[in-house]
């Protein structure tokens, strides 16, 4: 099976006919969306039974862990413990998971999260602590991509049942990792799409820096090659999730579309659309 979704649903205008109703226009498109606010803070859980009750029961979310989950920022100025701080994030989103509306836990770790012995035992502290909820990893550091380390971070990944992050980026010197076509759970792959703006990815400075980093249009014949991997992953995986991630210039939903012309995919259980326009 392959779904299609994009980072967020507020900033698709060609998807928004009502701006009350943003998450319902959304979801007369696409079957599951990534939650990129949970990065930052956790929602309230009066905001997920809301989300829950805008949508239909099939549509799923992917909420990111918290940047001190990632360590990002140091959990201790904000948790007493680490275990503490992900039992808060497990209790925030228990409705989602209660409701079977989680597809999966995206821990994107920073670029200085290295393949080291410390950062392997944190992986398995995760699985601990996340119990059997579904979890993707994705890395910015290609150390865990390397000759020497490859294979044994695939294999790690298969042993705590985590979902390997395949990743469509530049290939920069200091932040990126390579696409590698690996499935580590049968159940689930994602495939994050973010663009290949080099000079966005390369300057990571500035103000507007990650909106420069996600300026990006597919054009058809890449993704024609997307569609050829995710065919691929295909073969290993009974579910891959695309997450188009290249927001800022307004090209991830057409993007989202255009791939799913391409794959001659349908998805079942969508709201209906308000009007029946051909946006794309």
């Amino acid at each position: 099976m392959i779904t299609i979704g994009l980072t967020g649903w507020g900033d698709h205008e060609t998807l928004i006919l009502n701006k009350q109703q943003k998450l319902e226009n959304y979801a007369s498109h696409f079957p599951f969306v990534e939650l990129d606010t949970s990065f930052y803070a956790l929602p309230a859980i009066s905001s997920i039974e809301s989300w829950l009750a805008k949508t239909p029961n099939t549509f799923q979310f992917i909420p990111k862990a918290l940047q001190t989950m990632t360590k990002h920022r140091d959990w201790s100025d904000f948790y007493p413990s680490e275990k503490n701080m992900f039992d808060t994030y497990l209790a925030t989103f228990e409705p989602m998971v209660s409701a079977n509306r989680l597809k999966a836990v995206l821990f994107q770790f920073p670029p200085y999260f290295a393949c080291t012995k410390e950062h392997v035992a944190y992986l398995r502290n995760i699985r601990i602590w996340m119990k059997d909820l579904p979890v993707a990893i994705e890395f910015r550091n290609n150390t865990w991509y390397s000759i020497d380390y490859q294979q044994q971070t695939l294999q790690l990944l298969k042993e705590l049942n985590f979902i390997h992050t395949v990743v469509d980026q530049p290939q920069t010197p200091t932040n990126s990792v390579p696409k590698v076509l690996s499935v580590t759970n049968s159940a689930l792959t994602l495939y994050r799409l973010h663009g290949r703006n080099f000079d966005g990815w390369l300057n990571a400075s500035g103000p507007d820096w990650r909106k420069k980093r996600t300026l990006y249009n597919y054009n058809l014949a890449e993704l024609e090659g997307i569609k050829q991997d995710i065919l691929t992953l295909t073969e290993e995986s009974n579910e891959v999730a695309v997450i188009f991630n290249n927001n800022s210039g307004g090209h991830a939903a057409s993007n989202g579309k255009s791939l799913q012309k391409l794959m001659n995919v349908t998805f079942i259980g969508l709201l209906p659309q308000q009007l029946d326009l051909e946006l794309f």
